[in-house]
Formats: C-alpha cells, structure tokens, sequence
C-alpha cells in the first residue's frame, strides 16, 4: 500500500489533487483509515493514477477520464481507443476554429495599425525622493513579466504626468501599481518602459535619504544619485493602459494582519489549479473568502462554497510581501474578478491577481 504522499510522488499528481479526484470518484483509495481519515492506495493504483496524470495534461474531460480508467484494463479496448479518438477530434477542430479567428483578428490589427511614436516626445526632468522611489520599485518588481514572447512586458512603466510618477508591472497574471511624488515637472505628460536590468539598475543606487534626479530624453532615461548614475535606452513598445486593467468591480474589503495572514497561506491547504503562469507550469492554488465577519478564510473544498475564489499561492506571497505593511486590505469579489492587496495608507499603491479556474 502507498500512502497518498508516496502516491502523489510516484505519479505526478499532487497530494490535493489526489484528494479532489477521490472526492469526484475519479480515482478513489484503496483504503480510507476511518481514524484518521488518512488514503492509502493499492499497488495497481499507481498505473491508473499514472494514466490520470497524462490525461489530465492533455486535457481530456474528467467524465471522459473515469470511462478511460474504467475500460484500460478490459480485454476490450476498443472503448478507450474511442475516447482516446474523440478527444483528440476534438482539440484539433478546436485549433483549427482559433486559428480561423486569430487569423481574422491579425487582419483587423494590421488595417489599424498606425506606426508607432515616440514613448516620450520632449524632455522631461524630475527629481523625487529617493526612499519614495525605491519603496515604488519594491511594490512593484515582482510582477515583471518574462515571457519573451512579450518583450514590452518585461519592463516598468514610468508615467509621468502632473506632480506624480507611478510605476507599473504586468505579467499578465498579476499587476502592480505604485505611485511617488515628483518636483520640478508639471507639464507634457510622459510614458516610457524601463526594460528590467535598468530598473535593478536603479534600485541599487537607490540606498540614501538625498533627492534623486529622473530624466527622460526621447527613448533615453537617466537617474542620477548620490551613489551614481545609471542610464540605458527604453523599450519600444506602447504599453498596456493599465488605467483600463484596474477598472475591476469592487470586492469585500477584508483587513488582514500581513505577517500571520502570510504565514496561515504559507502553510495553508492548497488545491491543484489548470495550467497557470509562464511556460504553462501548474500551480498551488490557494482558496479565499471573505467571511460574514470581514475576515478571510482559507478553503480546500472546491466542492462546496462558491463564493471561494482560487488564486496562484506565490502570487499571492510575493504580493504580501510586496505590500511591505503591517496590515492590509485583501479585496476579494466573485470567483472570476482579480483579487486586489492595498496598503491601508496609500491608495494609489497596490496589486491585483488574476483567479485561477479550478479543475472539474
């Protein structure tokens, strides 16, 4: 007998997903202590948990997965080759279908496709705080893409307009706002990227108490300190407006005291989630709700309560400790809204995390 650790090790399969798939009837222990509760599997259990995992990674169905565990070990296979068959019509006919629309869509783009202008079209400068500036960067640095196939994404937004600068990362799973006071600049509005070994770059110089000096010369950016100076050209591409991506209908505001709150996710239930993130790796996704109290608690049953939302658990740590604070406000919405981490003393600084779709 294996336990459902052993198991979970020897097939691939997470030890939560191991539990959802025995809770759906999927793939159900051999035996359950009725102690402890605890699943132990038979030795012949590993092939079909094995079989399961590939399943599931080519995305077949679960209703179409039981008959698939069902008839392997039948002298008759005719059924499984069936499903195996129909399965993969159906991804197919659904590639060719994406690929119709992705090709009308390229069509649309390339008829309003204007050439691209300037990131910044006068020169700009400005000084700030240079704590204030590199709590900005902090908040946000964790959210930088890297996905090469979206190289605009894989640098900082710095928007300057009036007396404010706010810096901006989206990897599209998670989004950080942060904004910083500025002197000496309150005309033309500017926008540009800093790809992300500038903004390193930055931070570093980033370690005294002195004013420090931005400067932003068509697709050229400068900072100059007290440590040193550090320049580097921008990347050439118009960023997503991330005005538009924080228009997400409000949430249950839930105060959380950061460090325990971190702790109790750390160390929490998690569930399997689908693919999620770069390269398409699953996740641990970890369950929130806002409880009638205001608080927030953390579910493993994705079979009960609908009001649950499932996010990316790293997501959500490295957004916690992005918020560098005490306490914070989780506000958490429908199942499919992004979930948004504020400090309680700055509005115009936080993150959001897309949620994740749950297995079924």
């Amino acid at each position: 007998m294996r336990s459902i650790g052993e198991m979970a090790r020897d097939s691939g399969l997470s030890v939560s997903a191991l539990r959802f798939y025995d809770r759906g009837g999927v793939l159900v222990p051999a035996w359950v202590d009725p102690a402890s509760g605890y699943r132990w599997y038979g030795a012949e259990q590993l092939e079909e948990a094995r079989l399961l995992a590939r399943l599931r990674r080519a995305a077949m169905p679960l209703a179409d997965i039981r008959l698939v565990l069902a008839g392997w070990s039948g002298a008759d296979s005719g059924l499984v080759r069936g499903l195996f068959q129909a399965h993969l019509r159906r991804l197919e006919a659904g590639l060719s279908d994406a690929r119709d629309e992705f090709s009308t869509l390229r069509a649309i783009l390339d008829s309003r496709e204007k050439p691209m202008t300037s990131p910044s079209t006068a020169a700009v400068r400005l000084t700030l705080s240079a704590p204030e500036l590199a709590g900005a960067l902090d908040a946000v640095r964790f959210a930088v893409g890297r996905d090469p196939e979206l190289p605009v994404l894989g640098g900082v937004l710095f928007d300057i307009e009036g007396g404010t600068l706010d810096v901006v990362a989206t990897d599209r799973y998670r989004m950080a706002v942060a904004r910083t006071a500025t002197t000496g600049h309150a005309g033309t509005p500017a926008r540009v990227v800093v790809p992300t070994p500038l903004v390193d770059s930055m931070r570093a110089l980033l370690s005294g108490e002195e004013p420090v000096h931005l400067s932003v010369d068509g697709d050229r950016v400068t900072l100059e300190t007290g440590a040193g100076r550090t320049a580097g050209p921008c990347l050439g591409h118009d960023f997503p407006d991330h005005r538009r991506l924080v228009d997400a209908p409000d949430g249950r505001p839930a105060p959380v005291d950061t460090e325990s709150f971190r702790e109790a996710v750390r160390t929490g239930p998690v569930v399997q989630g689908d693919t999620s993130g770069p390269g398409g790796t699953a996740a641990d996704l970890t369950l929130l709700k806002v409880t009638d109290e205001g608080g927030v608690t953390l579910g493993d049953d994705r079979w009960g309560d609908q009001n649950q939302v499932a996010v990316n658990r790293a997501y959500l740590l490295d957004a916690l400790d992005a918020g560098a604070r005490e306490r914070l406000v989780l506000e958490i919405g429908v199942a499919t809204a992004p979930i948004a981490i504020r400090r309680p003393d700055d509005e115009h600084t936080f993150s959001l995390l897309m949620p994740v779709r749950l297995e079924n």
